[in-house]
């Protein structure tokens, strides 16, 4: 049963790092980062999304530049809530009525986390909301036939938490939820850079030397370019500058990314052998920004011996997911 035409649904990618907004009949019209600037005096929102993020680390006492979201899930309930409202109204851009709305939410979540992202969205101005897994949206965002009887597997690696999930027949067969993304990189990166060079640098610029020079393997590190960061020295408490190398990078991230490898693989185990033989035969969909992260792709495909491969558009794949699971109100209904 298809929602009557002319109602723009809409699919949101509530992520820990960003949110993005797909509207039907246009696509993905929003993509921010998942940040709230508040004035801690009066409770008001000084800044949302790109602003908001920029102030990360900059504030003075009177503003703090929070994420709401924390492994996936809600951590900051009334600014979720504050959020939500503002990018919804951005992406509608006011014109429309209350939209009916579904969040993708990581597989891990308890009933009570599913129930907060729920509340948060109808509170914010959803006529109803719905939530799906991420990685079985994740799935359908890259258009694996995830309704036929035959096994796909998709690891959403995003900001909070990686979600690996075999889908066969419309639902996900076995799959696994674990707190490690992009954050615990950001944080393995500033952790190694501090205790390396005694200088502290902020999450934006550990995020930063993950893009510029991150690597998954030391092999390809070892071809790639140092990058200057700025930091504080831990010595004189003075402003520093240092030349971070690829190398200390790859370092820094291979214990989450073993962390990452073991759950794809616990995932696998655990998976019937006709969806497993599907999945090497078609090989599994890497999705979500840690997707992007240089040879992560490689490194996961040695340590299970399947042919893995990157989505499209990796960093859109859940969103699309969300908003394609609208087109039926009965099969969302159903979760």
């Amino acid at each position: 049963m298809a929602f009557s035409f002319g109602q723009r649904n809409v699919g949101i990618d509530l992520g820990t790092a960003n949110t993005y907004v797909y509207i039907e009949g246009r696509g993905i019209v929003l993509r921010e980062p998942s940040v709230v600037a508040r004035n801690t005096q009066t409770n008001e929102v000084v800044a949302v999304g790109s602003e908001a993020k920029d102030m990360l680390g900059r504030t003075p006492a009177s503003i703090a530049a929070i994420r709401p979201m924390r492994d996936g899930v809600i951590a900051d309930y009334d600014t979720t809530v504050a959020m939500i409202r503002y990018y919804l109204q951005k992406a509608l851009g006011g014109r429309i009525g209350k939209p009916y709305v579904t969040v993708g939410v990581p597989s891990g979540v308890t009933a009570v986390e599913r129930r907060a992202v729920i509340d948060a969205a109808r509170v914010a101005g959803a006529r109803d909301a719905y939530v799906i897994e991420e990685p079985f949206a994740a799935a359908v965002g890259a258009g694996l036939p995830v309704m036929d009887p035959t096994g796909s597997m998709v690891v959403d690696m995003g900001g909070g938490t990686t979600d690996v999930a075999t889908i066969s027949l419309g639902g996900i067969v076995s799959s696994r939820s674990i707190r490690i993304a992009g954050d615990k990189l950001d944080e393995s990166i500033a952790n190694f850079v501090r205790n390396k060079y005694n200088v502290t640098i902020g999450e934006p610029t550990a995020e930063r030397l993950k893009i510029e020079i991150g690597a998954a393997s030391l092999a390809l590190a070892r071809t790639l370019p140092d990058a200057s960061v700025r930091g504080r020295d831990l010595l004189t408490g003075l402003p520093k500058t240092i030349d971070v190398t690829a190398e200390d990078v790859a370092m820094a991230i291979q214990e989450p990314v073993r962390e990452i490898v073991i759950a794809i693989r616990e995932t696998l185990e655990s998976t019937q052998p006709e969806l497993a033989a599907d999945v090497i035969d078609h090989g599994m969909v890497l999705t979500g920004g840690g997707a992007m992260l240089r040879d992560m792709d490689k490194i996961i495909q040695e340590a299970t011996k399947v042919p893995v491969l990157i989505a499209n558009e990796p960093l859109d794949a859940v969103a699309i997911g969300t908003g394609e699971a609208l087109k039926s109100i009965d099969v969302m209904r159903q979760n």
